[in-house]
C-alpha cells in the first residue's frame, strides 16, 4: 500500500510542478471556447431541447478537458519516464502492476477532473452574465459517475499507448490523429439531431459520444442517448481498457529511449 501511495503522489506532485501548463493552459482554452462559442456565437446557434446553447456547451468542453488531460497525464508520465530512465525502476520496486495502473490512474483522475471543474466554474459565471442564473447540476450522481469513468478510461489508453509507444512522435500523432477527431465527432459542440441521418449513425458508433452525453445529462439533464444505453458503453469501456492497460505492462516497453 505505501508504495501505491507514493506512487500516485508523484503522479500529483508531478503536474503540480507544471501548473501552468497542466491547469491553466486548459483553463485559457475552455474561457477561449465559452467565449467565442458560448457567448459570442451562442445566440445565433439553435436551442436544444429547450437548453440555451450556453448551457449546452459547457458540459461538453468539461468532458473534452477531461478526457484530454486524463490521457496527456497518464501517457506523458511514462514517457517522460521511459525518456530519463526511471520507468525501469518500477520493474525492481515492491510494487504490482495493478497498484502501478491504479496510482497513475488516479492521478490523471484528479488532473482531469480539476480541469472539469475549473471549466463548470468558468462556464457557471458565463451562464450568470448572459442568462442571469448559475448552471446548477440536474443530477449530481450521473455526472460524478460519468466524470470518474471517463477520466479513468483515457487514463488507461493514455497508459496502453505510452508503454507501446517509442517516440514522442507516436503519443502526439494519436492524440492528434485519433482522438481529436473522435472527440470533436462526439457531440461537444452540437447536437447529433442537427446532423444527417447517416452522420448520426456514424456518431453513434462514436464511444466518446456516450461519455459526452452522458455528462451532459448529468449537468443540464437532456441527452442525445438515454442513460440505459450511456452507462453500460461506459462501464464496458472501462473494463476493455483496464484490461489493456493490464496487457500492456506485461508486454509494453520500460526500456529507456
Amino acid at each position: 500500500m505505501i508504495p501505491f501511495i507514493a506512487l500516485f503522489r508523484r503522479e500529483i506532485a508531478r503536474f503540480l510542478k507544471v501548473i501552468v501548463q497542466t491547469i491553466v493552459t486548459p483553463f485559457v482554452s475552455s474561457f477561449l471556447y465559452l467565449l467565442i462559442f458560448g457567448v459570442s456565437l451562442g445566440a445565433t446557434m439553435p436551442t436544444h431541447q429547450g437548453v440555451k446553447y450556453l448551457s449546452f456547451l459547457i458540459p461538453g468542453l468539461m468532458m473534452m478537458g477531461l478526457m484530454n488531460n486524463a490521457f496527456q497525464n497518464s501517457s506523458s508520465s511514462i514517457v517522460s519516464s521511459k525518456f530519463s530512465g526511471d520507468l525501469e525502476d518500477l520493474r525492481v520496486a515492491p510494487i504490482s502492476n495493478q497498484e502501478i495502473i491504479w496510482a497513475m490512474s488516479l492521478g490523471a483522475l484528479v488532473r482531469g477532473s480539476i480541469v472539469a471543474l475549473i471549466t463548470y466554474i468558468v462556464g457557471s459565471i458565463f451562464c450568470w452574465y448572459q442568462q442571469g442564473e448559475i448552471l446548477t447540476i440536474a443530477h449530481p450522481l450521473y455526472a460524478v459517475f460519468f466524470v470518474i469513468v471517463a477520466g479513468l478510461i483515457f487514463a488507461l489508453l493514455g497508459i496502453s499507448v505510452a508503454f507501446w509507444a517509442t517516440t514522442f512522435d507516436q503519443l502526439s500523432a494519436f492524440s492528434a490523429f485519433i482522438l481529436l477527431p473522435l472527440t470533436y465527432l462526439g457531440g461537444v459542440f452540437l447536437s447529433i439531431d442537427h446532423l444527417h441521418p447517416f452522420w448520426q449513425m456514424l456518431s453513434k458508433m462514436n464511444p466518446l459520444l456516450y461519455l459526452i452525453n452522458g455528462l451532459r445529462y448529468g449537468v443540464i439533464g437532456v441527452s442525445d442517448v438515454g442513460m440505459e444505453v450511456a452507462v453500460p458503453v461506459s462501464v464496458l469501456g472501462f473494463i476493455v481498457f483496464y484490461g489493456l492497460a493490464n496487457f500492456s505492462l506485461k508486454r509494453g516497453s520500460f526500456q529507456r529511449w
